[in-house]
C-alpha cells in the first residue's frame, strides 16, 4: 500500500474581525512551548515522526501556518491527524486572540509580511511583487514511489486529471475584498511564479533531473526547492508530490484528495509498467484546462482530461473517479471518494460555501469567522 501524507497551509486571523494577522513566529513559539511541556505519554501511538521533528512550520508570509501530517496507509488515521493538527493550529493562534482558516486566499485586504529569512528575503529582491502577493494556502499531497523513475512516469501520467484536483479543491473565490469570479483564486496568483504549471512528458528520470538542473542554472531559482511543477518529485522524499489543490475548507475535502492523489499515482504507476504511453496532452492544452478548472470550480463545464473538450462537471468528476476505480477500491477508498466528490457537486466546494456564507451574512468578516469555525469541523 503506497503511503500517503498531507501539507496544509493555514491562514492566520484575527478571530473577531477575520483580518489576516502576521502571527506565524508567535504561533509558532507558543506550539513549542507546549510540546516541550508535553510528556511523552500523550504522544499517539501511531506516530513515528522524530520527536524533535516540528509539525508546524513557517511559510512564506507571515500570516501563514504550515503543518505537515505523516505518511499513513489509511484514510481513516490521516482523516484524525488532520483534524488534530487543525485542532492544535486554533489552540495555538486562540492563545495569542487569534484563529486559524482553512482559507486559499483572504476574502478581506491584506499587506502581506515576507518572514525573515535568507531563501524568502532573496525570492522577495528576485521576484518582487509576485512574491509579496503571495498570501495563498495550498494543500500538497505526497505519495510514496519505488523510484524516480516510477515517479516520473507518475508524473508523465497524470498530468491531465490535475486540473479535476483543482476543481473539487476550489475554495478561493475571493482576493482583496473583491470577488474575483474565478473557483480557484489562488491558483491564478500562484501561476504568476516563472517556474509554476503543468509540465511537458519527460519520458525518463534522467530527462526530468536534466530539466530541473537546466532551470537552476539559469539563476532565475535559488535552487531546486523552487521548481513549482503541478507536479514533482519531492527533494525530500521518496515521494512524487501533487502541489495543485487549494487548502480545502473541510477536511474530508483534503481526505478526499489525498485519497484520490494515491490512487490516481498507483492508476499511472500500473499503466507505465503494463507499457501503456501517457496521453499526448501538450502544455498549452493543460493549461487551459487548468484556468477552466479554476475558474469554474464544480459550477460550470470542465475540459474533458481525454478529450480535452468542454464536458458538464460531473461527468468529468465521473470519468476521474472510473479512471483510478481498481486503485481505489483496492485501498478500500471507493466509497469514500464517491461519497465525498457527490456531496461537493451537490452541495458546493468551499468556494460556493464562502459566496453562500457572504450572501446570508453580508459580511466578509462574519464569513471569514465563520469559516474559521469550520476549518476545525
Amino acid at each position: 500500500m503506497r503511503t500517503v501524507g498531507v501539507e496544509e497551509e493555514l491562514l492566520l486571523i484575527d478571530r473577531e474581525s477575520g483580518e489576516p494577522k502576521a502571527l506565524s513566529s508567535a504561533v509558532l513559539a507558543r506550539a513549542a512551548k507546549d510540546a516541550a511541556e508535553s510528556t511523552g505519554a500523550e504522544r499517539h501511538a501511531d506516530d513515528y515522526r522524530d520527536p524533535e521533528e516540528e509539525t508546524f512550520e513557517k511559510e512564506l508570509t507571515g500570516q501563514q501556518l504550515e503543518f505537515a501530517t505523516q505518511p499513513r496507509t489509511d484514510m481513516a488515521s490521516l482523516t484524525e491527524e488532520v483534524v488534530r493538527w487543525r485542532t492544535a493550529a486554533a489552540k495555538h493562534a486562540g492563545d495569542l486572540g487569534a484563529a486559524v482558516a482553512a482559507l486559499a486566499t483572504s476574502p478581506l485586504p491584506v499587506s502581506p509580511s515576507i518572514n525573515v529569512g535568507t531563501r524568502y528575503q532573496w525570492m522577495e529582491q528576485q521576484f518582487g511583487l509576485t512574491t509579496q502577493e503571495q498570501l495563498t494556502c495550498g494543500c500538497h499531497v505526497h505519495v510514496s514511489v519505488e523510484s524516480d523513475e516510477e515517479g516520473v512516469a507518475v508524473i508523465d501520467r497524470i498530468r491531465p486529471w490535475l486540473p479535476v484536483l483543482v476543481a473539487l479543491s476550489s475554495n478561493s473565490p475571493y482576493w482583496h475584498g473583491n470577488d474575483s469570479l474565478y473557483s480557484s483564486y489562488r491558483n491564478r496568483v500562484w501561476g504568476r511564479w516563472p517556474m509554476a504549471g503543468p509540465t511537458e512528458i519527460f519520458g525518463s528520470a534522467e530527462a526530468y533531473e536534466e530539466q530541473v538542473r537546466a532551470m537552476v542554472d539559469t539563476g532565475v531559482l535559488g535552487d531546486r526547492g523552487m521548481v513549482y511543477f503541478d507536479a514533482r518529485l519531492s527533494h525530500r522524499y521518496p515521494t512524487v508530490e501533487i502541489r495543485v489543490a487549494d487548502v480545502c475548507l473541510e477536511s474530508s475535502t483534503t481526505i478526499l484528495i489525498a485519497a484520490l492523489s494515491r490512487a490516481l499515482v498507483e492508476t499511472a504507476a500500473r499503466d507505465w509498467r503494463a507499457g501503456r504511453p501517457p496521453l499526448g496532452h501538450g502544455v498549452s492544452l493543460l493549461r487551459l484546462a487548468t484556468w477552466r478548472a479554476a475558474r469554474s470550480g464544480l459550477e460550470d463545464d470542465l475540459l474533458h482530461p481525454v478529450t480535452m473538450r468542454p464536458t458538464p462537471c460531473g461527468e468529468v468528476v465521473s470519468a476521474l473517479l472510473h479512471h483510478v476505480r481498481d486503485a481505489l477500491e483496492e485501498a478500500g477508498d471507493l466509497e469514500l471518494a464517491r461519497k465525498t466528490a457527490s456531496g461537493l457537486l451537490d452541495a458546493g466546494t468551499g468556494a460556493r460555501i464562502q459566496r453562500d456564507l457572504l450572501e446570508r451574512t453580508g459580511s466578509l468578516s462574519a464569513m471569514v469567522t465563520e469559516c474559521a469555525r469550520r476549518t476545525q469541523a
